[in-house]
């Protein structure tokens, strides 16, 4: 009888083990579920402030973009040399032929006046430029080298001034040829000088051809 109780008594004290485990095992789950806790506590502060720098951030890059495209779009300032019609034809669209047009009807002389005409208006504009320019430089340099300079510059500006009144001249020229119905025939053989090589070029008086013999005998004359 007595060993019977005995034997009766050793599922008690494993029993016993085994709650003693599952309380050791609960605490340290709930231990290490605070220490989660404190950890995610102390990462969520952190977390919503760079929620909070991320509007700044964004707002910061949309900024230096703007910045960027506003130094891409801003104009550089150029001296282009109006004289040369390639520098001024960018402000013209070209004319569009339609199919059987006559060449040289009303709407191609309009469309080549308004261009002979701002050109020139732009030319004047450009020699009263270059004499207010003159004019407010002229004064005492007391250093003979910085004399010198002005004084170059000063003949580079009248040799521009002398050229430019020479092509307002043949512009005034072709603008009377547009009223006597010449204009954009060929002075020498009398065929048409065509709308692109006008628009290229709009006191052109030669077509291509004339123009490539001519420029041919004066280098075979003058070398």
């Amino acid at each position: 009888m007595a060993t019977a109780k005995k034997t009766k008594s050793k599922p008690k004290a494993s029993s016993k083990k085994v709650s003693a485990k599952t309380k050791s095992s609960t605490k340290a789950a709930k231990a290490v579920k605070k220490s989660v806790n404190k950890t995610t506590a102390r990462k969520a502060p952190a977390k919503r402030a760079a929620a909070r720098k991320a509007p700044a951030k964004r707002a910061a890059a949309k900024k230096s973009t703007t910045k960027k495209a506003a130094k891409k779009t801003a104009p550089k300032k150029s001296n282009i040399d109006i004289s040369d019609f390639s520098n001024f034809s960018s402000t013209f669209q070209p004319y569009k032929s339609k199919k059987n047009e006559k060449y040289m009807n009303a709407n191609q002389k309009k469309h080549f006046e308004n261009i002979l005409q701002a050109w020139k208006d732009a030319l004047h504009e450009e020699q009263e430029k270059t004499e207010n320019l003159i004019q407010t430089d002229q004064g005492n340099f007391p250093d003979s080298v910085d004399r010198a300079s002005k004084e170059e510059e000063f003949m580079l500006e009248l040799r521009k001034r002398d050229r430019e009144r020479k092509l307002i001249s043949k512009i005034e020229q072709s603008m009377k040829d547009l009223s006597d119905n010449f204009y954009g025939f060929c002075e020498t053989c009398g065929i048409e000088i065509g709308i692109k090589r006008l628009e290229a070029r709009p006191t052109a008086t030669q077509c291509i051809d004339c123009k490539t013999i001519e420029e041919i005998k004066e280098k075979q004359q003058y070398g």
